[in-house]
């Protein structure tokens, strides 16, 4: 690694927060935030997640008009320049539409402004929005993201690439810069619940972020299975392949204020935001209960109930890093900020402690 970043002692499990910075009316006031002041609450958060002591923050990317992030590096640019130690990603780069050469020079720029602190999580992605907006079809869906992969991973390991794919045009003498201030750029693969995306993942030797947003945990055991049995078949060390699990949740210091203060906003997100225009998701009473139970994903409650709920997850999937969108359906700064703390004060240590007991 280059000497320039400072070597920190990492931690074992990782806790971090990401949002998509969605742009949902209030389910109580009725407002609406503009764009700039969901970005300007997005930095917020990252600079609280960082003095805070959360180690990883990211930035999704959508392309359309109830989103105020499409340009993540952009974002996490801004975000480099008032944090300080936190590890910045996105969550995820819609790699099937991006050029990997420009999402490469991105990122590495990100890591040079950061002082070493950049990663990508790379994904097919759940919108659509981009193939028609970026000139890609659909059809092509599983064949760009699995050649752009495999570039950027070569764009990872060499300054000078010669190249030929299907889909851009071949490289040749390519120089590939700015190299970043790690000596690689840290990739994970984004999985949403299929076996072939934890295979890739495991056969590549790249960390795996698997997304469970609502639902039991326990029809995800086989993809972490997946990617441990394809990473050791591919010769990749096991501490080599690193899990982490991304979910929706809020935290407050009871369990009856976080489902009261969450459940509103909740409802207001998933009935507003989908993939497609023409779905609705429409979340009731009965199904939020459901939702929050012990043994289900949605991680909303008290701080020991989500403690409880992460060390369950571990079981299955023996995880390495922890993320929760929590700022969704236009949920106040303030409620955010609350649960921010309560994650990194309350929630890590006593994971921590009780994984430790555990070795």
């Amino acid at each position: 690694m280059n000497n320039e970043v400072q070597q920190e002692a990492v931690p074992e499990f990782e806790f971090g927060i990401y949002t998509l910075g969605d742009i949902v009316q209030d389910c109580h006031t009725g407002e609406t935030i503009s764009p700039r002041q969901r970005l300007q609450e997005v930095i917020a958060a990252a600079q609280l997640a960082d003095d805070a002591g959360l180690d990883v923050f990211g930035v999704g990317e959508h392309h359309r008009l109830d989103f105020a992030i499409s340009a993540v590096p952009v974002v996490l640019a801004a975000i480099a320049q008032t944090t300080k130690r936190i590890k910045l990603t996105s969550a995820t780069t819609v790699l099937s539409t991006t050029d990997p050469v420009r999402v490469f020079e991105d990122f590495a720029t990100l890591d040079l402004l950061s002082g070493g602190r950049a990663e990508v999580i790379a994904g097919r992605g759940a919108f659509l929005e981009s193939f028609p907006l970026f000139g890609y079809k659909m059809e092509d869906y599983k064949q760009l993201f699995a050649e752009n992969l495999e570039l950027l991973l070569e764009l990872n390991r060499h300054e000078v690439m010669n190249w030929e794919g299907r889909f851009r045009q071949p490289l040749k003498n390519a120089e590939i810069a700015p190299r970043p201030l790690q000596q690689k750029l840290p990739l994970w693969v984004g999985v949403g619940g299929s076996p072939d995306s934890a295979e890739r993942a495991g056969s590549l030797g790249v960390g795996m972020a698997i997304a469970i947003l609502s639902g039991s945990p326990e029809p995800f055991r086989n993809l972490a299975e997946t990617y441990r049995r394809s990473g050791a078949a591919a010769g990749h060390a096991p501490q080599d392949l690193k899990i982490g699990i991304t979910s929706h949740g809020y935290i407050a210091k009871t369990s009856q204020q976080a489902l009261d203060e969450y459940y509103p906003y909740y409802y207001s997100y998933r009935n507003a935001i989908s993939p497609s225009r023409d779905q609705v998701y429409r979340v009731g009473a009965d199904d939020f209960a459901r939702f929050v139970a012990p043994d289900n994903t949605l991680a909303v409650g008290s701080p020991q109930q989500i403690v409880e709920k992460i060390l369950y997850q571990h079981e299955l999937f023996g995880h390495h890093r922890f993320m929760v969108q929590l700022d969704i359906g236009g949920l106040p700064f303030t409620k955010v900020a609350a649960a921010i703390e309560l994650l990194a004060a309350e929630v890590a240590p006593a994971v921590r402690r009780e994984l430790a007991q555990k070795r």
